[in-house]
């Protein structure tokens, strides 16, 4: 039986180089034989504000509702974006927002601190671009977007393992060094189809 991929492309921009690094990827997962599908946050219709937050719902629009789908369909999620200003562009933030509802991410249990992990048995691979070093990432911001979305979202509803790659600096990168991570990433949905 195939694995079911789900690939989530994070940036704004539809010829950005994580929008690359997203078709790398899936051409990666559909050569192994995954069954694939692609969500390109750039060319998806959404309103990205949780207006009233969990106090009144908002319909979901259409693209939101096959998302929703596609995440229940998938074993895997890849989500491949920039960090900017430390953490995940506002698309992708207002993505998880109108997405990761109660009742379908997870639950709250009445009376408790506890809720209920609804998306568990999905793992994730998170592929995050970014300008400042790995190092400093790691040592002086602590990795702070990193944990955010592995932590505070993924985990939160169930999802696990998190793996997070980690591409940088881009802005000073060279066509050969893009070349190599677009190659890496295929090489991921390769291994992980």
């Amino acid at each position: 039986m195939s694995k079911k991929i789900l690939v989530i492309s994070g940036h704004p921009n539809p010829d950005s180089f994580c929008s690359a690094l997203s078709r790398a990827y899936a051409e990666g997962a559909i050569g192994s034989r995954a069954e694939v599908r692609l969500i390109d946050l750039s060319a998806t219709s959404f309103d990205p504000h949780l207006k009233y937050g969990y106090r009144r719902r908002t319909e979901l629009e259409p693209a939101l509702v096959e998302a929703q789908e596609a995440i229940r369909w998938a074993d895997h999620l890849v989500f491949v974006y920039p960090t900017w200003w430390g953490a995940m562009p506002a698309i992708l933030k207002g993505f998880i927002d109108r997405v990761f509802l109660p009742g379908f991410a997870f639950k709250y249990r009445d009376n408790s601190p506890l809720w209920d992990k609804l998306l568990l048995g999905k793992t994730a691979r998170l592929i995050v671009t970014m300008d400042t070093p790995s190092w400093y990432n790691r040592f002086i911001y602590k990795q702070a977007g990193h944990g955010v979305m592995k932590r505070n979202i993924l985990q939160f509803c169930g999802i696990k393992p998190v793996r997070i790659t980690e591409l940088t600096p881009i802005k000073d990168s060279t066509d050969a060094q893009r070349a190599s991570w677009l190659e890496q990433a295929r090489k991921l949905g390769m291994t992980e189809a």
